[in-house]
């Protein structure tokens, strides 16, 4: 067995390196290694027997909070805590341990940590673009919906979505990159690579409004502190372009089963965050993927229809740019799923950070940032010809309609029945024969 002298040369750190690296030593433990009840009991709640990539995914972006979520102080607050209790700790460990000269083997290790918690977060989302669910194709109703009518954010990702194939390029990237930290070697360039683009997506989420700002800015933190382990060999190697020394500090394990307990944990580790979830999440890609919702709608229905006969409580209203009661435009999606414009009040639903729901009922990407269209989930009666409505918003579930159907030929609509305020509708639809660009190709001719 060789001994761990053997390994490092013997070095004594400064007294400033050995106060920073507790405080640091502390900080990222708390950051990475969960310490959340709920954490556990979310653990030991999942269906394992009927594991979803959903599942995986919330497990690998924990990050710890000690204020509630839709508090206005949480986020980057719950760092401050964080790092109080680090220094706090800090000062102790600094009292208890003042006759350490060094900290090479714990500095590995903590590395080791903060190099795998960086890998699933960066992964997690990889694999969500990479088999382009993240950021889908915009939908019908999205299609149709004024540019001054959607948020910043929704613009955004409705911009990627249109391009699925750099959707995949970015999932690609983000992807290798997580690759790269699983070996000491290469986790320099990954979390190169990782500040790069992961400091992209701060700045995007900044610039549009985006929900994953403080987490984006976290992995781009994690990253950072790996890449400092080698920035001054870089610049001196690099810029100065003068000898630098290659890295020496190796593990030192005091059994020889320690060493093979670590490939065994390694190897469980890359299969369940990375196969095990690339598996489940190409599964979920090939079944639709999570944004949208699964239930079929309508049977061929899905369009844009112009809606050329309102009456309420059986008096017509003619089109106005104005009534906030008059519809003017209604959209049948593929799935079970109508959206209604008009010029009644939409309190915007501005969920714009990632969110997997397994229910389509819960499933509110469609919606989430737009204004000026309502957008209701269906159930349908076919025997009777009902469809039973109940709006998705969250500021507006208590709207429910019952409408009866009739399509006296394939491009025409009649919807009647009771609307959210009880009162009697009549309303009759045309299908607009729409062509889009974005679908049609930009580099062919087209005439509308």
């Amino acid at each position: 067995m060789t001994h761990p002298a053997n390994l490092l040369p013997p070095q004594t750190w400064k007294a400033s390196w050995k106060i920073l690296f507790r405080f640091f030593f502390i900080y990222f433990i708390i950051q990475c290694i969960p310490l959340d009840l709920k954490y556990f009991s979310t653990l030991f709640h999942i269906h394992w027997g009927a594991l979803s990539f959903r599942d995986i995914f919330y497990l690998a972006r924990y990050t710890p909070k000690f204020l509630p979520s839709d508090s206005p102080f949480g986020g980057f607050a719950d760092w401050g805590i964080i790092a109080f209790i680090a220094l706090t700790g800090t000062l102790i460990w600094s009292f208890l341990d003042r006759q350490r000269k060094e900290y090479n083997q714990l500095y590995y290790w903590l590395r080791v940590i903060v190099r795998y918690r960086l890998t699933i977060g960066v992964i997690a989302y990889g694999l969500l673009k990479l088999f382009p669910q993240q950021l889908p194709y915009p939908s019908i109703s999205q299609l149709n919906t004024q540019y001054g009518d959607l948020s910043d954010w929704k613009i955004f990702a409705m911009s990627t979505g249109v391009v699925p194939s750099m959707e995949t390029f970015l999932g690609l990237v983000e992807t290798t990159a997580g690759l790269l930290l699983f070996s000491r070697r290469t986790a320099t360039i990954g979390a190169g690579i990782i500040i790069t683009f992961t400091g992209n997506v701060f700045m995007s989420n900044l610039a549009y409004e985006g929900g994953e700002y403080v987490y984006s800015f976290y992995l781009v933190i994690l990253a950072l502190f790996l890449l400092a382990y080698d920035a001054v060999r870089i610049v001196t190697l690099l810029t100065l372009e003068q000898p630098t020394a290659p890295n020496t500090v190796r593990p030192y394990f005091a059994q020889p089963w320690h060493r093979s307990a670590r490939i065994v944990l390694k190897t469980l580790f890359i299969f369940f965050f990375v196969g095990l979830y690339g598996y489940k999440t190409y599964a979920s890609y090939k079944h639709k993927g999570y944004q949208y919702p699964t239930a079929p709608g309508l049977d061929n229905a899905a369009g844009i229809y112009n809606v050329t006969e309102f009456r309420i409580n059986n008096q017509e209203l003619p089109y106005s740019l104005t009534d906030t009661v008059r519809w003017k435009d209604v959209v049948f999606e593929k799935w079970a799923t109508l959206s209604i414009r008009s010029n009644r009040y939409v309190h915007p639903d501005l969920a714009n950070t990632e969110e997997v729901y397994a229910e389509d009922a819960a499933r509110n990407y469609e919606l989430a940032g737009a204004a000026s269209r309502h957008y209701y989930s269906y159930g349908i009666d076919e025997s009777r010809q009902i469809l039973f409505l109940q709006n998705k918003n969250k500021y507006h579930q208590q709207e429910k309609l019952e409408l009866h159907y009739t399509r006296p030929d394939s491009n025409r609509i009649i919807l009647s029945g009771i609307n959210e305020k009880q009162d009697s509708v009549y309303v009759v639809l045309d299908k607009i024969n729409k062509k889009y660009p974005l679908i049609e190709g930009r580099r062919k001719p087209l005439k509308l």
